[in-house]
């Protein structure tokens, strides 16, 4: 397992580029699994799931589509963007249960900070309770979302993957409908008050890695520009 931190902006096609030679390299036996951990530019992004209607303001940033599943969502600084290129071959070729695993990765770093994660049928993606806001009209407690989630899978290797909020700026997500969701909004470590740094959780995601997945002590990450 190789881990990449790369420091800065990533453009987005770059990091499609090097996704999609890794995955086919993993396919062909000539390199190992890779998770990469990095930084995007403001933009936006459309899943396979992708409405049209969502994109309601792009306000100048770009907008990519891609061949992840699900719908919009943004990305940009602040905001840790992991990619998984994983080989599912030897991780029993079971979808279902990857996304769960990634799912259960996230709540467990998130964990690390005494942030409750949350998972909801219906609605892709990790969420945190919000009592300190008023309750939603039919008494449930608001919530909001703090991670997203969307994979590609070829030949059985994954790629695409994650994205946690850490402190981006929240109000560009106003462009889009996130993910579909109209009924809740999106928040970050920091929004909910936890002075977390973009390293700190880095830590937080390599510990708890081996943890879910089971796949032995996480490597010490390789930080370059890719």
């Amino acid at each position: 397992m190789e881990w990449i931190i790369t420091d800065g902006l990533t453009p987005y096609d770059d990091a499609l580029a090097f996704m999609e030679a890794r995955a086919a390299a993993i396919a062909a036996g000539r390199a190992g699994e890779c998770i990469w951990l990095l930084e995007h530019p403001p933009l936006y992004t459309a899943g396979t799931s992708a409405r049209p209607e969502d994109l309601t303001d792009p306000g100048g940033f770009p907008v990519y589509k891609t061949g992840r599943g699900g719908q919009y969502t943004y990305h940009g600084p602040g905001q840790r963007v992991i990619y998984v290129m994983l080989d599912l071959r030897a991780r029993g070729r079971d979808v279902r249960c990857f996304v769960q695993q990634l799912e259960r990765w996230v709540i467990a770093a998130l964990a690390e900070f005494n942030v409750t994660g949350h998972i909801r049928d219906g609605r892709v993606g990790v969420w945190v309770e919000r009592e300190d806001r008023p309750r939603n009209a039919d008494g449930s407690v608001a919530e909001d979302k703090i991670a997203a989630i969307g994979i590609r899978l070829r030949r059985w290797i994954s790629f695409h993957g994650i994205a946690i909020n850490v402190d981006p700026d929240l109000t560009h997500y106003s462009g889009i409908v996130p993910c579909g969701i109209r009924d809740h909004g999106v928040t970050s470590l920091v929004d909910l008050g936890l002075p977390v740094t973009m390293g700190d959780l880095d830590v937080a995601l390599q510990r708890s890695f081996a943890e879910v997945f089971e796949s032995g002590a996480a490597q010490s990450p390789t930080r370059c520009a890719v």
